[in-house]
């Protein structure tokens, strides 16, 4: 290497510098508040005030307590419900008619994708209450049901929208061939192109496996009795009565079985995730 160009390099390196020691710190501030949670979710609620963390051993019973006693482990079954259950569902209402918008022209087809636009930018907190209303005259208030259709059709659009661009730049020749080959529209979109998209599916469904994981407004209207709540619903709560008895222990172990999950969930699959927006950002 010359070292003309080491120069450049160095010159280059230098300026993104300070991005980098941003990104340090940030990086080395998450770890120490994460491990701080976890390690107080294991300890006493004396040793988290005075600040001596496993002084006296590992106290799994915070767990315990968490699941069992402030049922934790019926928040965690309700949400892992909601969550598969809606993420399965906007998946196969949405690649359908992300494939259509993407590889079919039809009179109308702008329109519907400025509506999906349109209807991405609207805020829930909007249109809850008209929601509500006509949730109360189908009389579907108090369901797990009504919960599941909510969170479908809140993140259809924004799901429709980005499996679009994979669609659309798919190959047309395996399509072609296999309607050449006797193959209908409909099994050549479930056997060949749907495969082809994998990585666009992947990481739309770990963004909505997330988002509607944590989500708390729409589930704090609709999922309005004690067996219906989620984890975030349950976690807030939780507070108020963890906080008047002194259960801080059991408080952090609650916030520890919100995250984990995801935050899991997001360490197995981050590559597949950043692969998946490059690709989508590379066809477009």
């Amino acid at each position: 290497m010359s070292m003309t160009n080491l120069k450049s390099i160095l010159k280059k390196d230098s300026r993104l510098a300070p991005g980098y020691i941003l990104l340090l710190i940030w990086l080395l501030f998450s770890i120490v508040v994460i491990g701080w949670i976890f390690a107080a979710s294991f300890s006493t609620t004396r040793e988290i005030f005075t600040n001596t963390l496993f002084k006296s051993g590992i106290h799994i019973e915070n767990y315990w307590n968490a699941l069992v006693h402030h049922n934790f482990a019926r928040y965690f079954i309700n949400s892992l419900i909601y969550t598969c259950t809606s993420s399965i569902g906007i998946i196969l209402i949405s690649s359908p008619a992300a494939y259509v918008i993407g590889r079919m022209e039809f009179p109308g087809r702008k329109l519907l994708i400025n509506t999906f636009l349109v209807t991405m930018s609207i805020p829930m907190v909007m249109i809850v209450i008209p929601l509500y209303a006509v949730m109360i005259r189908l009389k579907l208030i108090g369901s797990m049901f009504t919960l599941i259709i909510l969170y479908i059709a809140a993140h259809v659009p924004f799901t429709v929208y980005f499996l679009t661009g994979f669609f659309s730049t798919l190959p047309k020749e395996l399509e072609d061939s296999a309607l050449v080959d006797g193959c209908s529209l409909y099994r050549a979109f479930w056997r060949i192109m749907l495969p082809l998209a994998q990585p666009g599916i992947i990481t739309i469904g770990i963004f909505n496996f997330m988002a509607i994981w944590n989500e708390y407004f729409m589930a704090l209207i609709f999922a309005n009795k004690a067996e219906l709540r989620t984890l975030a619903v349950g976690l807030r709560s939780s507070i108020q009565s963890m906080r008047y008895v002194g259960d801080w222990a059991g408080l952090f172990a609650a916030v520890v079985i919100v995250f984990l999950p995801t935050f899991i969930l997001y360490i197995l699959l981050s590559q597949k995730i950043i692969s998946g927006i490059t690709g989508g950002a590379i066809k477009g």
